[in-house]
């Protein structure tokens, strides 16, 4: 763990029992998260451990879902700002076109952190994982999976900074393999239906692919349906951690391999802990990585977020 990682637990945990044993007489805060999308189990996962902790503090929780439109976005946390919420939490569709939003919530007073996915515009801090390593660890395994030889392909995403780092982290570990050749990056957008599609376009134009690095793994998930439906032996790897996805990785001669996991209810937690003290005056770090772990059919029995 980072001293930058142990640094800010202590501040949230501090913070929390300062809240805890002050909630009877002090106002009650307003916290608001705009999330990227919804429909996902892992944002699911990161709402309940926020709801959970808001509850713990006696604080107004406000959940609003982009569903992917930075456009939303930008009207939810506006509509935030008009409930005068004390602290926004936003997980950017887009990390560039929220800046707007972001700019807004200062000018207001809000302490803004962005959790999972970098935004663009004067943030007080940002939590997210170490999404760089999170794409070479998935690349490196893979490459030794294929013993170093063959075709591979990128299913992309929306652009957010975690998802180019994570394309950015396997790209680098293919360096280390001569004999293997990115052929094909295509944008699956993150959704299983898009990302099955894409896929399927993908085999087939590259009947002699071996392998398949997905940004995230719900996409993984639409991917593996369509390696399972075309017969094509491919080995598929990801990022998130995503329940589904553990139970394919520890079957038996299944073509996903490998993802590196996430640790949602980690990140939001620290979020709001180091927001909560910006609120009340400390200083904070301006960025807190969150480690990744690495899960094969060695290790995926009873991870779970």
């Amino acid at each position: 763990m980072s001293s930058i990682l142990k640094k800010a637990l202590v501040m949230c945990g501090a913070v929390f029992i300062t809240l805890a044993g002050n909630t009877v007489n002090a106002k009650q805060i307003s916290i608001g998260m705009s999330f990227q999308e919804m429909d996902n189990a892992y944002f699911v996962t990161m709402k309940e451990a926020l709801d959970q902790a808001g509850s713990d503090i006696n604080a107004k929780i406000y959940v609003s879902d982009a569903r992917h439109d930075v456009s939303k976005q930008i009207s939810d946390v506006e509509d935030m700002l008009q409930k005068k919420i004390d602290i926004l939490l936003i997980n950017p569709a887009d990390s560039v076109g929220v800046e707007s939003a972001v700019q807004a919530a200062h000018k207001a007073g809000v302490v803004v952190v962005a959790v999972d996915a970098q935004a663009q515009g004067p943030l007080d801090s940002f939590v997210g994982s170490k999404n760089y390593d999170a794409g070479f660890q998935a690349g490196k395994f893979l490459g030794e999976s294929l013993q170093g030889k063959g075709k591979v392909a990128i299913l992309d995403g929306i652009p957010v900074v975690p998802i180019l780092e994570r394309v950015r982290g396997f790209e680098d570990a293919m360096k280390a393999f001569p004999g293997i050749s990115i052929v094909s990056k295509q944008n699956g957008k993150q959704e299983r239906d898009t990302a099955l599609t894409v896929t399927e376009n993908m085999l087939q134009a590259n009947p002699d692919l071996v392998g398949l690095f997905s940004v995230n793994d719900v996409g993984a998930l639409g991917a593996l349906a369509a390696i399972d439906a075309n017969g094509a032996d491919v080995k598929l790897v990801s990022v998130d951690g995503h329940p589904e996805a553990i139970k394919e990785i520890m079957k038996d001669k299944s073509h996903f391999i490998a993802t590196s996991a996430q640790f949602p209810r980690d990140q939001v937690r620290i979020a709001l802990g180091i927001a909560l003290a910006k609120y009340w005056g400390a200083t904070i770090p301006s960025e807190i990585p969150v480690e990744i772990k690495l899960i094969t059919q060695t290790n995926a029995k009873g991870f779970s977020w």
